[in-house]
Order: C-alpha cells, then structure tokens, then sequence
C-alpha cells in the first residue's frame, strides 16, 4: 500500500507540477445523459449554486485592465479585484466593504509578468493566455474550511455529477523551514465527505501553499483534482479547483505572520472544467474553441484540425490552430476592456499577442490578409475588428520582411553557428520590425537554428540601462500601514479618519480662499519602520493617524497635501507633514517631529494654502477637460486616468487617432468658455445608487464610496443628477472626492502643451493653467512672428550660398525650439507643419546655388586639370557639401579620374572631399585616402569605398596634398 501510494503521490505531484495530456481521443463523457452540458448551462450552474444554495452575492467581472494594481499586466486571477480586502485596505465606505460570501466568473489573462502562458499556448492541448475563472469568496471569517470543501464537493458530485472515484485531492503536508504544520483539518474535513483515503494526498509548500507574492496575504490551499484516464491503467490527474485559504501574511524579512482576519479564495478554471464536463481530450475541444476553429478552416487553406501535438503536429499546423483561436479571444476581450496594442506594458504583450496570431494564421495555416478581423464575434464592436485588421495588415510586411533577413542571414551561416544576436535585435520589437523575440525563437527552431541568446540579453541590458536614464523620476513611497496595522486598529475599533475638514474652505469677499485648521487628537503613532509606538523622539521621521484631519489624502489622481501641525498650547513649534495616504479609510500622515510627541497629543493642523489651491485649479481645470474632449471628440470618449499638482495636470483620454491641432484648440477654447464665465463649482454627498443611471453622469472604473461625492460645474447636483433635466449631458458632472475650487474662474487660463500617443488608443495631455498658461502662450506668439520673419526672409531669397546656408542654419535652430518649447500644442503642430516645408524649400533653394557654384569650380579646375587618372589640388568653398558636389562633378566629366579636393577655411581649418574611381576599389578607397590626409592635418574622415569627406587643421595646404598625391600614386 505505501509503495503504490508514493507512486500514486509522484504522479500527482508531476501532475500538479506540469498538465499532463489530456486523455485519447478514444474517451468518452463520463456519464451515458446525452448531451454533455454547455459551457454557459456550467457557467450559469456555478453562479446558480452559490448565489441560491449558499446566499453568496453575485459580483461581475473585472475589467481585464488592472484596476489601480501597478504590479500586474493584467488581471490573471478572480481574487485581483478584492486584493483590498485581503490587504485591509479596502475603504470602509466602499461597497465592496460590506461582502461577505461573494462569487463569480472573473475574465482572466496569462500573459506577460509573472504568470505567462504565452509560449506553451499552442504547444499543448490546455494552456491559454485567456480563460475565465470561476469562483467563490467568504471575507472576514464568514466561512472557512469546513463550508468551503464541501460546498465544492456538493457542486462537483451532485449539481455536475462527476463520479467521486474520479476525484483526488491534495492538502498542505506542512513545511518545517518555516515553522507550518500540516494542514490535517483540511484532510480530515475532505475523508469526512467521503474521499478515500487513498485520494487524499499532502505535499508542501510548492504544490499547495499560495502566496499573492513575495510579500501580503497567503495560506495553504487544498486542491481538488480530476482523473482522466478513468480507472484505465495508472491515473491521469489534472488540477480542476484550487480552494485557498488566507490565514498569514508574508513581511518583507520572509517570515509569516498570523493574519487579524481569515479568508476563503477560491478559483476553477471555466474551460478545464467544461471540457471535463464533456468528456472532451482538451479544452480545445469544446464548445467554447470548436465553432471558432471550424471558422479558421473554414477561412484558410489549410486541412481540418485533428488536434495533435509534437511531432505527430506535421507542419505545426494544429498548434497553429490553437495559436490562433486563443489569441483572437484574448485580443477580442482585451481590446474590449480598452486594452489596445502599443508599445509598453499590457500594451506591448497584446501586440506580441497579435503578431504571434498573424504570423501563424499567414505562414502555417495561408490565411488571406484581414483574416484575423473575420474571427471577431459579430457581436463585438466593429472598432475591435477594425484594430486587429489594421494591425494584421501593418505586421504582414513587417513579417515577409523578416522572413527575407532571416532566409538571408541563414545562407550565411556556418552549420553550428548561432544566429546573430545583432540581426535578432533588429527585427524584434525593440529593433526594426516588431518581431517578438519568442516568436522569432520558433521561425528559427523550426529551422533548427539557436539564437545567441547570451548576445541578445546583453543587448537587453544595454537598452535597459538606456531606458533607466530616460525615465521620469518616480516618487518614493511613503510610509504605509501594512495588514497586521490595519487589522490591529480594527480589532481596537479605532473608527476610520474623519476627513470631511478637507472640504472646509470658503471664498471671501475678495475673492481669495480661505481654509479652516482643523483639530485633532494623536490615536496612534508609527515608528519609520512601520511599528506602532506610543511616543516619538526629536527629528524622527513618523506616521500620525489622528481621529479627524483637514488634509487630503493622495488619490484619484490629486496629489497629496502638504503642510504642518502644531501641538495644541505650543504654536511656535511647526512639524511639517510631507504627505498624507489613505488606507483603509485611515489617513496616514507623514511627519518629522521636531521635538517629542505622543498618543493622545491634541494637534492642530494647517495645510499649504497655496499647494491646495495649486491642486483645487488643477483638479477643476481636469474635469473641464474632461468635458471638452467629450465635446470635440464624442460622448463616448473615456478617460483613462490623471495626474496633478500645482506645477501641471497629466490628462490620460481613449482616442483611435492623435488629436489634430483643430480639436485641440477646440478643446482649448471650450475650458476658456467655462472659465470666463466663472461659473460655480457645485459640490454635494448623494447615496450612490442615485448616481447609476444619470445620463451623462461621468465615472471611473473605481470603487467609490456610498455616499459618493459629485462635481457640478454651473447645475445644483440635485438639478444635474434629475433624468429629467439632462443637465449632465450639457456641463461637466462627475463622482469624485477630489478639492475643488468654488468658482472656475481661478483657473485663469489652461493650455495643453503636450500631446503622445501611450499606446494604441490611448492619448496623453499635459497640460498647464493660470500664469504659466498665459507664458505659455506668449512663447507661441514669439515663435509664430519668428517663422512668419523665416517665411518672409525665404520669399526674398539668397543671392549666395553663405545666405542660404545661414538662413537654412536658422530653420534649423527654429524647428529645435518650436520643438522643446512649453507652449500650446495645438500651435506647435501647425508650426511645425509650416516649418517643415519651409525647409524643404529652403533646403531646394541651397541646394540650387551650392550646384551652380559647383559647376563654376568644376570649369576652373577642368582648365588645371584636363586629363585624369588623378587630380589632387584645391578650391574655395564655403560647405563639405560645395565641396562633395565639385568632387563628383569632376568625376563624371573626367571618368576614370580620383578625385581629392582641400578647401582652406578661416582660422587654418581645412575641408577634405575625394571620390575614388570605382575600378580602382578595392585596393583604393576613398575612405582610405581621406583619413591618410585628415590625419595628416590632425583631424578625422569618414565615408565609403567611393565616396569620403573630412576635415582638419593645417597651415602648410602643400604638405597635404603631396601626402595626397604620395598616397594615391602608391595605391593605383
């Protein structure tokens, strides 16, 4: 019995470790009740089960975007949208406060970061970058182990009926290292539901102990686990449900923590468990994949799909068809969760992912262009068949292209040599083509080629490093309370900070503002390191949670606020607060104390009057322009996040195209509309619900608080959020908690003077206001009466090539400011479109009078010099390129003819220019002969075979060119 238990637990541990291989093809559904289920009857059945039989809430899913989480690409988890609960950071206010036992079908995506499915998707029949997990949640303690193990035996053995003979489990067996005994509650609970002792099995920390990551919430999990091969031969063990159980906390030093509060997460993949349900050989063999597969054959030239794998897969046709199907699900979901193809981040991973789909549906299945477009679901917008046909057809050339380079640099390989790092590097996405680097490493293993792999992360290095130099400065964090802070001032009922002081400021008459101080009482002090201390000491560095304050807390995008607090009865020593933080609806404030403070201190506190008001102008001004846009680009347009403070607001907006300059200065005079007519700013708390069908009404993808705050600009709240009324539809209204100013004519002025494309969709403004929009459009002015005398002076024209070089020289130096300048964007662009044909005519015109006086030198050196093979002298010339063009000429009218022409300069500069004859190369070349003479006048050359050009400095013209001569006579 032990022995064939060990052997039992080995193949479950590679079972776990690895997905084994779906069963044959041969096999059959386990139960005889046609038709198997499908996946929306077992989708709809999961939900149904717990909402009716366990009166768990139904959630939606997420958006596959992350919502405020910069440590994910996507969303890859149906526990990521309540991370805040298991963080204890969740805002007491919020909505998703107040769940207890939840459950859903989240939308999730492997790709990229830490969890990546992408380079086994294809290669065998159950990974996929897209997939739903279905799950089930109890926060707080409503439920643990007992509940949650046989609320899922209930739903596996008799809502789907699957056999229990067919099903394993594993527990935590416990790690010693780290102080964890065996999880035997979890094995006791699943042999008291009726699991064979046999099928119940422990393993360690690998295989069943889950962590969030290298830090947070973590506990064992118990896994349940499905058996293929059905009684034939040894058991074939696919993992099916992962129930977790959150009960420690991981420090930053490794050690685990006991958590203040337990919690259930558990997660079941929709399409394991379907194809299960179905008795299918893969998940691909369901009706989730099999009407999109037929569709692919349909569409390509390609014979039918049979599903193989490895070498059996001939041509990798079958893996291409898997490729193929998944990534057009997670292109088509992505894209529908306002994630576009771009150049960084989530972005750049859903651009491999498109790539890699073309790739495989144009050169292993010779799909037609615009194919991977037909596959999108008709019911999906047309904007995504759209994206995914546009980027389809811009990657095509790319790809032909680099099938030549790579057919070409393969011919020139030896039998074991690598392929170059170098060619690698160009072609991938960092380079030339946009190649990803993976799916280069499959073109050349399936030509039997390896990479230079040590060459190519060398190169990754080096443009790392390159990137890190560019990078804007980010922020250090500050101090944090972490779970265990969080979960103690729970457990004491310390009531969440009241900060509705923030809110108290007035206008006076005179049209200032005028901000209350606010008092306050010292609950809990935190040393640097986060610990909880009850006093601290002259100029340490410490948190403050106070039972009330007047700051505002960094969020929504607002900076935080700065300022300082006094004791009460001891004014004249200031502590100055660097910033506030909110978490868990506790405002953290961070401080250094000039002299001892303690728990239970009465401060008062003053915020910066000027830093606020920076922040209340830029935050209206945001919302402002948020409505513009809405108004210059459509109703729909979204935004997709912001940034301020008083230095500049960062507007972040979905757009299909880069703003024209028409639209910009649209959006641009609609906030100056607002802002002349210094309109008030209404500001009111409402109950959430009333805000959720108010058309117009502006909203984040955030969780808000109930009662949530909303931002009128010119309508009452009451007047806006009235259906009736539509006044949402015709100002700014938006949820939001942010300051605000009263009145939106302190805003002054705003101008946008910065706009990029993120990536794929998704447009970035800066933009400035008051004072510095007023410069901001003086230094447009300036510039624009400066190309307007650039235009006038091009309309006179040049009588000679040293007015046209320095008139060329200044639209140089006129492009570089217009450039770099801070001004307003929608002025730079046409600037800069003026700017560039007025190069262009400028550059005509040079070029014009540099040829004629060219051809005059040429006559005047063809009198010195009228037959070849070699002419060595010099000439008056005031440009390299006068010079390079009486070189050539030279050449042409006496063929066979080397020419070396040195042009003296003031200041004893001399300009070098040489054409060798090409029947003369490569013995002689150019290159060659201009360094022999440039080095000779202490200076530098460069250039080709045929062609070269240089410069030094000399006083001796005749010494040169006898080394001229000398070098050439020795070479011909």
């Amino acid at each position: 019995m032990a022995v064939s238990m060990a052997a039992a637990a080995g193949r479950l541990r590679r079972a776990i470790r690895r997905s084994p291989p779906w069963g044959s093809s041969s096999r059959r559904p386990f139960s005889s009740e046609p038709p198997p289920a499908q996946a929306t009857i077992v989708r709809d059945a999961f939900l149904n089960f717990f909402r009716d039989r366990h009166g768990h809430r139904l959630v939606p899913s997420a958006s596959v975007r992350p919502r405020g989480d910069p440590s994910l690409l996507f969303v890859n988890a149906g526990m990521n949208q309540f991370k805040p609960i298991f963080l204890g950071t969740v805002n007491p206010r919020s909505e998703m406060a107040g769940f207890r036992r939840v459950a859903n079908s989240q939308k999730c995506v492997r790709a990229g970061g830490r969890h990546s499915d992408l380079e086994d998707v294809g290669r065998d029949l159950s990974h996929h970058t897209f997939f739903e997990m279905l799950g089930n949640w109890a926060f707080g303690g409503e439920y643990f182990k007992e509940e949650a193990c046989s609320m899922a035996w209930e739903l596996l053995t008799q809502v789907y009926g699957i056999p229990q003979d067919r099903l394993w489990v594993s527990y935590f067996g416990g790690d010693p290292k780290a102080g964890l005994d065996p999880d035997l509650e979890s094995r006791d609970i699943w042999l008291r539901l009726g699991v064979p002792a046999s099928h119940v099995l422990s393993f360690g920390p690998q295989e069943n102990f889950w962590e969030m990551g290298d830090t947070g919430p973590c506990g064992p999990c118990t896994e349940i686990h499905y058996d293929l091969a059905g009684r034939v031969g040894a058991p074939q063990l696919v993992e099916l449900w992962n129930l977790v159980f959150i009960q420690h906390n991981r420090e930053a030093d490794g050690s685990l923590q006991p958590l203040p509060q337990r919690h259930v997460d558990t997660g079941m993949g929709l399409e394991r468990l379907v194809a299960v349900l179905q008795g299918a050989r893969s998940t691909y063999d369901t009706d989730l994949f099999s009407p999109l597969l037929s569709a692919i054959h349909q569409g390509c030239r390609a014979p039918p799909y049979l599903g193989r794998v490895g070498a059996a897969d001939e041509g990798r046709t079958d893996m291409a068809y898997r490729v193929v199907a998944d990534h057009i699900r997670t292109l088509s979901v992505c894209i529908a969760d306002g994630v576009y193809p771009g150049m960084s981040g989530a972005p750049l991973v859903l651009r491999r992912i498109l790539r890699r789909a073309v790739r495989f549906s144009t050169e292993v299945l010779r799909a037609p262009p615009g194919f991977l477009g037909s596959l999108v679901p008709i019911v999906v917008e047309t904007l995504i068949t759209n994206l995914v046909s546009e980027d389809e057809a811009a990657f095509l050339a790319s790809l032909q292209r680099g099938r030549r380079i790579i057919d070409r640099t393969l011919r020139r390989l030896g039998p074991s040599e690598l392929f170059p790092a170098e060619v690698a590097w160009s072609l991938s996405l960092s380079g030339n083509l946009g190649l990803p680097l993976d799916l280069l490493e499959l073109m050349l293993e399936e030509k039997g080629v390896q990479l230079d792999s040590a060459g190519l992360a060398r190169l990754a290095q080096e443009e790392a490093q390159h990137g890190s130099r560019q990078a804007e400065p980010i922020q250090k964090q500050g101090l944090q309370l972490n779970v265990h802070a969080l979960g103690e001032l729970q457990r004491r009922g310390v009531p969440p900070t009241d900060d509705s002081p923030k809110y108290s400021y007035s206008l006076r008459p005179s049209g200032g503002y005028e901000f209350s101080t606010c008092e306050a009482q010292v609950l809990q002090l935190y040393a640097e390191d986060g610990t909880a201390v009850a006093s601290v000491g002259k100029g340490q560095r410490c948190g403050l949670l106070l039972d009330k304050t007047n700051f505002y807390a960094e969020q929504g995008g607002q900076a935080s606020d700065r300022g300082y607090l006094v004791r009460v009865g001891q004014e004249d020593v200031l502590f100055p607060v660097a910033r506030a933080q909110v978490c868990g609806g506790f405002i953290l404030h961070e401080a250094v104390a000039p002299e001892g403070l303690k728990v239970g201190d009465q401060v008062q506190l003053h915020v910066d009057e000027a830093w606020r008001l920076g922040c209340m102008e830029k935050h209206t001004a945001t919302h402002l322009l948020s409505w513009a846009l809405r108004q210059a680009l459509g109703p729909g347009t979204e935004q997709r996040g912001s940034c301020l403070s008083p230095e500049q607001l960062r507007f972040d907006v979905a757009t299909q195209a880069p703003l024209t300059p028409e639209q910009l200065r649209a959006v641009e005079g609609t906030v100056q509309d607002a802002v002349g007519q210094d309109e008030p700013v209404y500001m009111e708390d409402v109950a959430l619900a009333c805000t959720a069908r108010v058309p117009g009404l502006r909203s984040l993808d955030e969780v808000y608080p109930d009662p949530v705050r909303v931002v009128s600009v010119g309508v009452p709240v009451a007047r806006a959020l009235d259906p009736a009324s539509r006044a949402a539809l015709q100002t700014s209204v938006e949820l939001c908690c942010g300051t605000h100013l009263l009145r939106t004519g302190a805003i002054g002025d705003l101008v946008i003077v910065a706009e990029r494309q993120l990536t794929k969709g998704t447009t970035r403004l800066l933009a400035v206001t008051g004072e510095q929009a007023q410069q901001a459009r003086e230094v447009g002015q300036s510039l624009a009466q400066e190309v307007e005398a650039a235009t006038e002076r091009l309309s006179r024209g040049s009588q000679d090539v040293v007015a046209a070089q320095r008139l060329s020289k200044d639209m140089g130096r006129l492009i570089d400011a217009v450039d770099t300048a801070v001004m307003p964007q929608w002025q730079r662009r046409e600037l800069q479109a003026a700017l560039k044909v007025l190069q262009r005519r400028a550059n005509t015109a040079l070029r014009k009078l540099e040829l004629g006086q060219a051809t005059q030198k040429t006559q005047e050196l063809l009198q010195r010099h009228s037959q070849g093979p070699l002419i060595v002298d010099t000439v008056a010339a005031e440009s390299l390129s006068v010079l390079v063009k009486v070189v050539r000429q030279l050449c042409e009218r006496v063929p066979g003819t080397s020419v070396l022409l040195l042009s003296p300069q003031p200041l004893g500069r001399v300009l070098c220019a040489c054409q060798v004859t090409p029947s003369a190369t490569p013995a002689f070349t150019a290159e060659a002969w201009a360094l022999a003479v440039c080095s000779h006048m202490g200076g530098k050359a460069w250039g080709s075979q045929v062609v070269a050009q240089g410069t030094g400095t000399t006083a001796d013209l005749e010494a040169a060119l006898s080394t001229a001569r000398a070098y050439a006579l020795d070479q011909l």
